[in-house]
């Protein structure tokens, strides 16, 4: 079998591309998969699927990862993920009400006027048939009447169970606090839910010695970030030419953290190409593979940038 080249992004989809990766030749794997969050690349996949993709890629990594080599996963819970199988979520928010009509005013006027329909109550209240519904009924649905209620879920625990099949363990968890995001947006003013400020990077190890070196960082590093379970790294500025990137910061973090120089690091979504660009900067060789033939050609470019600039800094 020919074994994918190293310094190269592979297009295909990671599932099929991996099983042609040369057994025990990674050092690393560092990644950050589609999170299921409705992106256009993720637009034919169902959650099974999904799930499906998950669990082969983190399989593939059993043969593919050098024994102590790290599988590092960068992934949200999903904050918006469709459920009908759950109640659906009513909130009242009083800073936001239009109008000062309350609940006790409508019970109120329903006793003072029995025989009044809504829109009569309305009249008499000075106020919308809408808002005489909601009084009564409290049914201030989040996402709207017709829509699927969303809840949160967790997707540590199957990442975790996925790996534990394969002999992989998780080895070690830490929070990547970025910038907040909808901090501004009405979706997040109008509820009690927190804003989307943390990613989590779950490490999982494969049996084998592993190398401590700390000599990979400068004495600062280590103690600033290097031992810390908390990173704080802002978020990409502009995601203009992928939907989905993570800072170049974060992928030099784990590259210089869990290898030496001239290792081989994969990344089976290698979408704008981060993690390769840190992988050039800091001495090591990489294999990319990307299902989307836009961003292999993205990746391949910012590559070659990052080469043309470590030449001309020669």
């Amino acid at each position: 079998m020919q074994f994918l080249e190293t310094n190269r992004v592979h297009h295909g989809r990671s599932e099929l591309l991996m099983a042609q990766i040369e057994p025990e030749s990674l050092a690393l794997s560092f990644w950050s998969p589609p999170y299921f969050v409705g992106k256009e690349y993720e637009k034919n996949e169902t959650f099974e699927s999904w799930q499906s993709m998950l669990r082969q890629v983190i399989h593939h990594h059993a043969k593919a990862l050098k024994p102590g080599g790290f599988l590092v996963i960068n992934i949200g819970d999903i904050r918006c993920f469709k459920d009908e199988s759950i109640p659906r979520f009513q909130a009242m928010n009083l800073s936001m009400q239009k109008s000062k009509i309350t609940r006790d005013m409508v019970l109120e006027a329903k006793a003072e006027f029995p025989e009044f329909n809504r829109d009569q109550l309305a009249a008499h209240l000075g106020c919308s048939e809408q808002t005489i519904d909601r009084r009564l009924n409290g049914n201030n649905i989040r996402g709207g009447k017709y829509e699927i209620q969303t809840r949160v879920n967790l997707v540590g625990g199957p990442l975790q169970s996925y790996g534990y099949e394969c002999g992989l363990y998780l080895y070690d968890h830490r929070i990547w606090i970025k910038d907040p995001a909808w901090a501004n947006c009405k979706w997040t003013t109008n509820s009690l839910k927190s804003v989307d400020e943390y990613e989590d990077l779950y490490v999982f190890w494969k049996p084998g010695q592993q190398i401590i070196d700390r000599s990979r960082l400068e004495p600062n590093e280590w103690k600033e970030w290097g031992s810390r379970a908390i990173w704080y790294v802002k978020s990409v500025r502009a995601n203009d030419d992928h939907e989905a990137k993570f800072p170049i910061e974060l992928a030099s973090r784990v590259v210089r953290l869990y290898t030496d120089k001239n290792d081989v690091v994969l990344d089976p979504f290698m979408g704008s190409g981060t993690t390769a660009v840190a992988c050039v900067r800091s001495g090591r060789r990489f294999i990319g593979i990307e299902k989307e033939s836009k961003y292999v050609q993205l990746a391949t470019a910012s590559v070659e940038r990052e080469l043309a600039q470590l030449r001309l800094d020669i």
